[in-house]
């Protein structure tokens, strides 16, 4: 069991528990195909609402045009240590169906393949971590990200390097014990906030 394993209500799978968004990441660590491979085709088999399959993804690494394109999208703070990650991977959703029609849950099922991209990483021995700090319309403009797609996140992904690398802030963030809001203030029952009886 890892230190930063997730201090849960009941046992739940380590994937699970031991999933968690680092920002210190190993600048040498380099992606092998195979890997890749595998974090693409575990989002490619995320659910989706009449399998639509709303997602698409820009991704680049770390050494290529891509990645870089990617890494200036981002805010300061996020450009400081994704620039070590190995890979930069762009969720983009169509937000309209092949008919035309609009797609409410293009951005639910864009998010279920990168959770699904997330634990894939994990179970790999790798990390990723997800952001929202990103210039969306400069990302679409940069990677050429077409009308009716809608960039949601980048995600860095790579392998874990010490916290003692990043500066003093980053770290203190690194290493402060994980926390979650507890279940009887998000599981509701009978009606909003009532809490759901759960726990061991």
């Amino acid at each position: 069991m890892s230190p930063r394993t997730a201090t849960t209500a009941v046992a739940v799978h380590s994937l699970l528990a031991e999933r968690w968004s680092p920002r210190s990441f190993d600048a040498a660590h380099t992606l092998a195909d195979d890997e890749l491979t595998s974090l693409l085709e575990a989002a490619r088999w995320a659910p989706s609402a009449r399998n639509t399959q709303p997602w698409r993804f820009l991704l680049g690494r770390r050494g290529d045009t891509a990645y870089q394109r990617i890494l200036d999208t981002l805010v300061p703070g996020n450009q400081v240590w994704a620039a070590n990650s190995s890979l930069l991977v762009a969720a983009v959703a169509a937000d309209r169906l092949e008919d035309g029609a609009p797609n409410p849950g293009a951005a639910y099922d864009t998010g279920l393949a990168v959770a699904q991209l997330a634990l894939q990483a994990h179970a790999l021995g790798l990390h990723a971590h997800q952001m929202g700090g990103f210039d969306a319309e400069r990302l679409r403009a940069s990677l050429g990200v077409p009308d009716g797609y809608r960039p949601l996140s980048v995600t860095a992904i790579g392998a874990l390097a010490a916290p003692d690398l990043l500066p003093d802030k980053l770290r203190e963030r690194e290493t402060a014990a994980r926390e979650r809001r507890p279940l009887e203030e998000t599981f509701f029952a009978e009606g909003w906030g009532t809490p759901l009886p759960v726990g061991p």
